[in-house]
């Protein structure tokens, strides 16, 4: 149970206390070990009942999951050696995608760097890393400054409210030039709709039908130039700012148009609580509304244009951010440590496989002609780059990529509960998950890679012929075994004790 914490939430006219509770008389989160250690973290992912509920032992040394392993030791290295042999510039179709590649830096290879949207993050590191680390520096400076001037006392954030909005403000400028303005005056609009329906119930209508109508008609017309607005206008279009299209990312940024909107009617029409005392989980965070004048526009602006989930996200809430600078949370620097270290693991690994697997070279030139099931179904890592820049800045955002099509064996994540009493249910669930990762990869191949006309050419290789019926069995067992793999781990998370690995007679 929590100790007596006294919370006085801060407001323009009087000074607040500090937010304290007792750490002797808090529960202290168990730490996961063995494989929990390695993955992502999420406190909030089950309840209270579902941890405390009985679950099976764990099955970690058991004779089935021995097979498992010795499977996983012989697969994992075809897998990796497949696309390499089909990248090797002795192969027959290499001078196909030959001139996509570029010079790289590992081992003397070439990399594949064609694909646009990893090749703008890849070639704009530098300038982020600058970006980020003058943020991280410049922050606590302030703070510093503001509490020697202005004798501030308490633990909370919004005294760096002001800091937030001159830096989004400044990097705003030097990212889109003279179409910040744009931004700037579609934020007005929306803030207006917020304040001027309020909690009537043509506040959701018109926010939605706002940013739906702004999405399409700045996606039809590149962003709107000045010159189409008026001719005396078109000198501003030359001012276009290291990242001129701006609407690119203005994606994400409805997203936290629409939260604050929401989040303020549902404020309105919601009974006045009080406080939460103590520490809240992620969940009441986004639940619970603030006061009144904590839906302000100075709050607004430095929610939407926070300068770490600006540029890709990811999305919270305007409560949940609201609530993290009114209650700070605390996040060691161990955890951002620990982070940081995941994060480049995840940057080498997809540098390695860029540099020994030309797959993206290959869907472009369709040069895949000739290849066997296996090796067609071989041509399969966002970053948290962001992520990490804003929990380095103190802001703890939702990790977004916790699970992919690749490792999620469900469309709608329904195994939150306990396996089935039953010995012989848990392997109709991983058959069914098996189906469910397939339609997936499918669909993401469709949407992302191949299109419905290299879709059919696959299938016509895997389906029609002898060898790509085999191959699908195999990758069928394959993928049943991850599952199972899966299953175990998410158990594994829900119990109360974390454990990963224990010994099971």
């Amino acid at each position: 149970m929590l100790g007596d914490a006294v919370v006085n939430m801060p407001s323009d006219l009087r000074p607040t206390a500090a937010f304290e509770l007792d750490p002797s008389q808090q529960p202290a989160p168990p730490k996961p070990s063995g494989l929990a250690r390695l993955t992502v973290e999420i406190p909030s992912a089950y309840s209270v009942e579902v941890k405390e509920a009985p679950h099976p032992p764990p099955r970690w040394h058991t004779l089935e999951f021995m097979v498992y392993y010795v499977i996983f030791i012989l697969v994992v290295p075809v897998m990796f050696w497949i696309p390499y042999k089909l990248s090797s510039p002795s192969h027959p179709n290499y001078p196909f995608y030959e001139t996509r590649l570029s010079p790289g830096w590992m081992f003397g290879r070439q990399v594949d760097d064609s694909d646009n949207q990893y090749r703008s993050f890849r070639s704009g590191l530098p300038s982020l890393i600058m970006l980020a680390s003058a943020f991280i520096l410049l922050k606590p400076v302030y703070g510093f400054v503001m509490r020697s001037y202005r004798s501030i006392t308490d633990w909370t954030q919004l005294y760096q409210i002001p800091f937030l909005v001159a830096f989004s403000t400044v990097m705003l400028l030097a990212l889109h030039g003279a179409s910040a303005f744009k931004v700037l005056f579609i934020l007005s609009v929306n803030y207006a709709i917020a304040k001027t329906a309020g909690g009537s119930k043509a506040n959701p209508i018109l926010t939605w039908l706002f940013n739906v109508l702004v999405l399409f008609a700045i996606e039809r017309n590149s962003g709107f130039t000045y010159a189409l607005l008026h001719p005396y206008l078109a000198s501003l279009d030359t001012w276009k700012g290291v990242y001129p299209r701006w609407y690119i990312s203005f994606n994400i940024t409805m997203l936290r148009l629409v939260s604050f909107n929401m989040d303020h009617y549902w404020a309105c029409v919601s009974p006045v609580v009080p406080d939460k005392e103590g520490v809240m989980s992620e969940k009441e965070r986004r639940r619970i509304p603030h006061p009144p004048e904590f839906y302000s526009f100075l709050l607004y602006i430095a929610y939407v244009l926070y300068p770490p989930l600006y540029i890709a996200g990811p999305i919270m809430t305007f409560n949940d951010f609201m609530w993290q600078m009114r209650k700070p949370l605390s996040i060691t620097h161990t955890s951002n440590l620990g982070y940081l270290l995941r994060f480049v693991a995840c940057i080498l690994t997809l540098e390695a496989i860029l540099h020994f697997m030309y797959v993206v070279a290959i869907k472009d030139t369709k040069a895949w002609v000739g290849y066997s099931a296996a090796e067609l179904c071989m041509l399969l890592v966002p970053w948290r780059f962001f992520r990490l820049w804003a929990l380095l800045g103190g802001i703890d955002p939702p990790e977004n990529m916790v699970r992919c099509m690749a490792n999620n064996y469900s469309t709608l994540g329904f195994w939150h509960v306990q396996y089935g009493s039953r010995p012989w249910y848990r392997h109709v669930a991983a058959m069914g998950a098996v189906f469910n990762i397939l339609m997936m990869m499918t669909a993401n191949l469709i949407g992302f890679v191949v299109g419905t006309d290299g879709m059919k050419y696959m299938l016509h290789q895997v389906i029609d012929r002898w060898e790509g019926i085999r191959f699908l069995l195999v990758a069928c067992a394959c993928l049943f075994v991850g599952v199972q793999i899966m299953f175990e781990y998410r158990t594994a998370k829900k119990r109360p004790d974390k454990a990963s690995i224990v010994d099971v007679n």
